[in-house]
């Protein structure tokens, strides 16, 4: 489904500067072909947003001063590694404060009323990094601090985070574990890093029921993948009402990546796309930001990215989604309803 909004792009070449080596999965290539790929594309939809790095304070809502150094640091050589995964280049610092202040900027246009959708193309990715440590490509946890920046700049009090990079955030999840003003909702493969996100992982304290964690399987098709989506996240956006939804748009459940080895086709990021903006319009249309995190085959990341624009800035035919291809999706949320029955948050 399409809605031809005004979309915000967050791009900047100094993404690119971030050089963890040739072989490293999160090459700058991977978004130098997004970026190829948006140039041969004209819609008059689209607003470019240039980025201007975050702020330390604004770092600081979710990282340590000490981690913050230690990866300005790496600015002195020219390669170094702030986690066994995560190498840096000497201009590493300056993408990562971009990666983050390019969310920040959009958070800040959307209350300015610019637009209200976004997609930021930046990089490193983010939703593994935690506070005090790099992992899994991430540096700094891009959307965990926009949510924070959005919370304290904006009196919100209810944002929520979806997570459909293949591989469990658990920067974000451990971040917001205890908090209810951030609702956690991923789906990803628990047998890939960072092996965590069960089910029963829902959160403690105040955050008890907000966090929603979903493990999918490998052959899941895009049919199944959205199923899953339209049954758990419609109950969860209607019952917490979020005053801003931010995506972790990761795109490695792409049949073609070499690291998610699953079977969706770009057709299901579309989808996702237009159901997540269809729903949205049932509860005053807050404002929604993807922020792009995995995605490891350029092309395949390319296609995916590119379908995920053409949901928000064409004007499509609403398109009924398939029913799913097997039992097995129904299942998994069948499990989901069971698991957080008792909090009252997911009512069908």
């Amino acid at each position: 489904m399409g809605t031809g909004m005004k979309t915000g792009i967050v791009r900047d070449d100094r993404y690119l500067v971030h050089k963890p080596g040739y072989n490293h999965p999160e090459h700058p290539r991977r978004l130098k072909a997004v970026y190829d790929a948006l140039d041969r594309y004209h819609n008059d939809n689209l607003i470019t947003v240039i980025p201007e790095p975050a702020t330390l304070e604004t770092l600081e809502l979710v990282h340590t001063p000490f981690y913050i150094d230690k990866v300005l640091k790496t600015a002195e050589h020219d390669f170094t590694s702030l986690a066994i995964d995560t190498p840096a280049s000497s201009m590493t610092y300056l993408a990562s404060w971009l990666a983050v202040g390019g969310c920040i900027k959009a958070i800040d246009d959307f209350f300015a009323g610019r637009y209200d959708v976004c997609v930021a193309l930046v990089r490193p990715p983010g939703h593994h990094a935690m506070k005090n440590s790099a992992g899994g490509f991430c540096i700094f946890n891009n959307l965990g601090v926009a949510a924070r920046y959005a919370s304290k700049q904006y009196s919100l009090k209810r944002v929520m985070i979806v997570d459909w990079d293949v591989h469990h955030g658990n920067g974000i999840n451990d971040l917001f574990y205890e908090d209810s003003n951030v609702f956690y909702l991923s789906t990803h493969d628990i047998l890939l890093y960072p092996y965590t996100g069960n089910f029963e992982d829902v959160g403690t304290g105040e955050g008890e029921g907000y966090t929603v964690n979903i493990p999918i399987y490998r052959d899941m098709k895009d049919e199944d993948f959205v199923y899953i989506y339209q049954r758990v996240l419609t109950p969860a956006v209607l019952g917490y009402r979020p005053q801003l939804i931010l995506v972790a748009a990761g795109f490695d459940a792409h049949h073609d990546d070499p690291i998610g080895r699953c079977n969706l086709t770009e057709q299901a990021f579309s989808w996702l796309a237009g159901f997540l903006l269809g729903i949205r319009k049932e509860i005053k249309e807050p404002p929604v930001l993807f922020a792009l995190e995995g995605g490891y085959q350029p092309g395949a990341l390319a296609r995916s990215v590119m379908a995920l624009i053409r949901s928000l800035t064409e004007d499509t035919p609403c398109l009924d989604t398939p029913e799913p291809k097997t039992e097995q999706p129904l299942k998994i949320v069948d499990r989901v309803m069971e698991t957080h029955r008792k909090f009252g948050l997911l009512v069908e």
